[in-house]
């Protein structure tokens, strides 16, 4: 299930481990930190047997069966405190999966001798777009909730982490590993919108707990701007100006949000580095698109890249048609 590519020694490192979710606030704040880190490919996991096809996917009329989701393993090391262990999973199984998930992946960073997991999540509350957004901890141990509660986190006394980022917390507490979920407020209407500002919201949390001293500034711009664009949208879908609150949004209000966000997309500098390295190495070798295309799908700017992307193959056409 899990394989293996290096074997990094690593001083006592914690572990963090995000999938997609709600406001894509887990996985974006995980994404940032193996970009803004350097953090380094050593293992990966694919679980064929976990992820069953529900559908098949169609390209252009062609039928085939999509790829199974995968899930990377990346590591930091860290001159001044803990090393980290990064995972990055590219879905999440059915629930009924969720534990046997859970137990392989705890396994294996057991390994590498990790005391601490950490895993971030999204809390939908009525609250407004433009409001400040609290942040919340649970944890297995009292001393981990006393360590966020001074960060200025709210303690979350009752209720539910759903999905992989809870299940894994509770598992790691059965093997022996503390451990504690990040969880950031976002507007209950806008659970489908990428939320940068619950993302900036923890990603400052655990630099600070983490020593990590991250420069988020990208991230906190980019919520400014999507709440701006979300202001815009909703007296515009709404055709109401007179009220200052927004009203729940329904599927296709979404679309056209996330539709119109994509085309103004903000990255962290070294994404937008990295990006331009692939293309650079795309033109000398084609076979370099696939992992662009899978930066640019990541990221949310394929869009913004799309000419530029589809270039490639057209003067690879050219040169053909002139040997």
């Amino acid at each position: 299930m899990i394989k293996e590519i290096a074997t990094p020694k690593l001083k006592n490192p914690v572990f963090i481990a995000a999938w997609p979710g709600m406001g894509e606030v887990a996985y974006r704040s995980a994404l940032f930190l193996r970009e803004v880190l350097g953090c380094k490919l050593f293992a990966k996991l694919e679980a064929h047997q976990l992820f069953k096809p529900a559908a098949v996917a169609v390209e252009k009329g062609i039928i085939s069966i999509p790829a199974v989701p995968a899930g990377f393993f990346y590591y930091y090391k860290s001159k001044n405190a803990n090393d980290i262990i990064l995972f990055l999973g590219e879905a999440q199984p059915p629930l009924e999966y969720a534990e046997l998930l859970s137990v392989a992946i705890i396994n294996f960073i057991k390994k590498y001798n990790a005391k601490k997991i950490f895993t971030f999540a999204a809390k939908p509350e009525a609250i407004d777009h433009k409001g400040k957004s609290k942040a919340w901890v649970a944890a297995t141990h009292n001393e981990l909730l006393k360590s966020f509660e001074k960060l200025g986190l709210k303690i979350l006394k009752e209720g539910q982490i759903s999905g992989l980022n809870g299940i894994i917390i509770g598992i790691a507490k059965k093997k022996g590993i503390k451990g504690a979920c990040i969880l950031s407020e976002i507007p209950f209407y806008t659970v489908q919108i990428e939320n940068p500002k619950a993302t900036g919201n923890i990603l400052g949390i655990i630099s600070k707990y983490l020593k990590l001293n991250l420069d988020v500034s990208s991230i906190v711009k980019r919520g400014k701007f999507i709440e701006e664009e979300i202001d815009k949208l909703i007296t515009y879908l709404k055709g109401d100006t007179s009220s200052s609150m927004p009203t729940p949004l329904n599927d296709e209000d979404i679309d056209k949000i996330k539709k119109d966000l994509a085309a103004y997309t903000k990255l962290p500098h070294s994404v937008r580095k990295k990006i331009e390295g692939l293309f650079k190495e795309a033109k000398k070798d084609i076979t370099i698109a696939n992992n662009l295309k899978s930066e640019l799908d990541q990221w949310n700017v394929y869009k913004e890249y799309e000419d530029k992307f589809l270039d490639l193959f057209r003067k690879k056409g050219k040169g053909k048609q002139t040997q």
